[in-house]
């Protein structure tokens, strides 16, 4: 059984305020050749199809070609909800689309949704379980020990009783402990939507949504397929790709990646005003792609961002990097940390030294000791 592995797609996205309609509408094109290409038996999606909860009628109608086309060449789909999105709106008509082999997860009510699937190897069983926050699970459940996303998740799979007999796939939109972030991902304060990655040892791939670098999490077969495309500059040295999970007999998993090439990339450009705009610089295509463009000229040049325009008419950041620039971000650093309580101060050493953020304990224990000092010294 042969799957493609793809989430975040983000249909409706802008960048800078650029959208990125056109972009995705190419990157879906070539997505679709790669599964034809790969005779994949399944898609799955893990989440944020959509950048907004409420997407636009141009994002509505985008991935509305892609599904379609998808149903045409009798690919099935498996896609779940992530934070992105609207449960409710993503499941719309969930139960008529089965009949094109379109499974999308349900608003969850306390059972997670299952496809089960057969090959000469046995039964395959697809799991799809939406993003999950502490509130909704302990709302449907009706349980008052369910305080982290971690507790919620435990629950949530604990609830589908897997057969470690079959071979399991999980389709899931979370956040892994020690997944790397970028700037373009929503996050929680202090890590407190961490779930780890022993949570998911029962299934034998996991295809993960929501950070958008595409990484493995400690083994091959918990992944995250990243985003189609950059979303940040924070992104420019990802690189994008579609992941193709092959299941053979119980045990055996082959994992493989396919690149995905980009209408315009996304780069940073850094040099004075004068470089830049040297015809040396820039190229007829590279010059389209979308730029964050550093200038070190020690005086701001007037109109800069205009002018550069007229020569990248993709540019989305410009920015200055010179005597003046550097010690407004001293100035501002220090603020910063003067404004920062002693908790505060400590978790972030903390975070630093182990990689992971203080757990709630750690947080607890820390408050009380940083008071009795504080009541010591009074």
């Amino acid at each position: 059984m042969k799957f493609a592995h793809i989430a975040d797609l983000h249909i409706g996205k802008r960048v800078h305020d650029f959208s990125m309609l056109e972009d995705q509408r190419y990157i879906l094109d070539q997505m679709l050749g790669i599964f034809e290409e790969q005779r994949v038996d399944g898609i799955l999606i893990a989440g944020d199809v959509y950048d907004k909860v409420v997407p636009s009628a141009e994002a509505v109608q985008l991935f509305d070609e892609f599904i379609t086309r998808l149903a045409k060449l009798k690919m099935p789909v498996y896609m779940i909800s992530g934070n992105h999105d609207s449960a409710e709106r993503l499941s719309f008509g969930a139960k008529l689309f089965e009949s094109s082999d379109i499974y999308i997860s349900q608003v969850y009510d306390g059972k997670v949704k299952k496809v089960g699937l057969e090959d000469e190897y046995g039964l395959v069983n697809v799991y799809l379980l939406p993003f999950l926050k502490p509130a909704t699970v302990r709302h449907v459940l009706q349980r008052d020990d369910i305080e982290s996303y971690e507790d919620s998740v435990t629950v949530a799979l604990q609830e589908c009783e897997v057969d470690a007999s079959q071979r399991n796939v999980l389709v899931a939109h979370q956040f892994v402990t020690g997944a790397d972030r970028c700037d373009s991902e929503e996050t929680s304060v202090g890590g407190l939507d961490n779930v780890s990655a022993e949570v998911f040892d029962e299934f034998d791939y996991v295809a993960l949504g929501h950070i958008h670098r595409p990484q493995k999490m400690g083994k091959e077969t918990l992944r995250y397929s990243g985003t189609p495309l950059k979303y940040s500059f924070s992104e420019v040295e990802h690189k994008k790709s579609v992941t193709i999970v092959e299941l053979l007999e119980k045990g055996n998993v082959q994992i493989s990646t396919v690149p995905l090439v980009p209408l315009r990339d996304m780069r940073k450009v850094r040099g004075t005003y004068m470089e830049v705009t040297a015809k040396e610089s820039y190229t007829a295509e590279n010059k389209m792609d979308y730029l964050q463009i550093t200038l070190t000229d020690e005086e701001d040049v007037p109109g800069a961002l205009q002018k550069l325009r007229t020569i990248y008419p993709n540019l989305m950041r410009l920015e200055y990097d010179n005597k003046r620039t550097r010690e407004n971000r001293e100035v501002q650093a220090v603020e910063a940390q003067e404004q920062k309580s002693e908790l505060e101060l400590f978790g972030e050493f903390y975070e630093l030294l182990n990689n992971e953020p203080m757990k709630e304990e750690q947080t607890e224990f820390m408050e009380r000791l940083i008071q009795n000092l504080k009541e010591v010294q009074a």
